[in-house]
């Protein structure tokens, strides 16, 4: 990307903007242990030194997305809260769940229960909600519905996952936090771009040029028509 550094100050003026025009004072987000939030808690941190609080929201997690999480804290200075979700999680399915369970429906649980909890800490400090998502986890409407797409701003939504990784290049993201394969940490082991049946390479240079294989086109394609709900106010009927 060219003048970064004239894209970050915009950002981070756009951020204090939507904070002041709110009428509140600072900013709240999930830190999870992967580039996405680690850029976002930077940004926020810039924008709002003292008024800035991280949460890191273990449900069943893998216990190293806990370990990157305190490496960003640690190397922005953070303040940070720690919320397990896991006995939520549990006494919620164990409610709700029968004989046909769906596992997606039980993964989407996770999201939509930290979404609640960042709300908590937001209502109580008067704080907005940030959310971590990017140009194209939108493309593809790969976010939860009402989970990690429940928030008040999205300041990096414009942006694709590689320019996302120059933003934390710039931003002096720890390392270890840019090469880790992205995940959404819905269960053991899951990556990104498995689960979306692609790079990001081959999705961010279509959203930017247009041009991918044919096969990769037609699923992008497909998949932005069938969650073109997920990226709307939900429908009123009107008389």
């Amino acid at each position: 990307m060219e003048n970064i550094q004239g894209i970050v100050n915009d950002i981070i003026k756009w951020m204090q903007d939507r904070v002041e025009e709110a009428n509140c004072r600072g900013l709240v987000f999930g830190l999870s242990g992967g580039i996405d939030s680690a850029v976002v808690a930077k940004l926020a941190k810039i924008a709002f030194p003292d008024n800035s609080l991280g949460i890191i929201m273990p449900c069943h997690s893998n216990i190293e997305d806990e370990e990157h999480s305190m490496i960003v804290a640690d190397a922005l200075d953070l303040e940070v809260l720690k919320v397990d979700l896991s006995k939520t999680f549990d006494t919620l399915l164990d409610t709700v769940r029968d004989n046909n369970s769906h596992d997606l429906a039980v993964s989407n649980v996770k999201p939509r229960l930290r979404m609640t909890a960042l709300y908590y800490f937001a209502q109580k400090n008067n704080y907005l909600v940030v959310g971590t998502g990017n140009k194209s986890e939108f493309t593809l409407g790969y976010f939860t519905k009402h989970g990690d797409s429940g928030v008040d701003i999205f300041p990096i939504a414009d942006f694709v996952k590689s320019e996302v990784r120059e933003l934390a290049k710039y931003l002096n993201i720890p390392d270890i936090i840019i090469t880790k394969p992205p995940s959404a940490g819905l269960w053991e082991g899951q990556t990104d771009e498995e689960e979306m049946g692609m790079t990001y390479r081959d999705l961010d240079n279509y959203i930017k040029t247009g041009e991918a294989p044919d096969d990769v086109k037609k699923k992008i394609e497909k998949l932005n028509r069938l969650t073109s709900h997920k990226r709307r106010m939900p429908l009123m009927f009107k008389r």
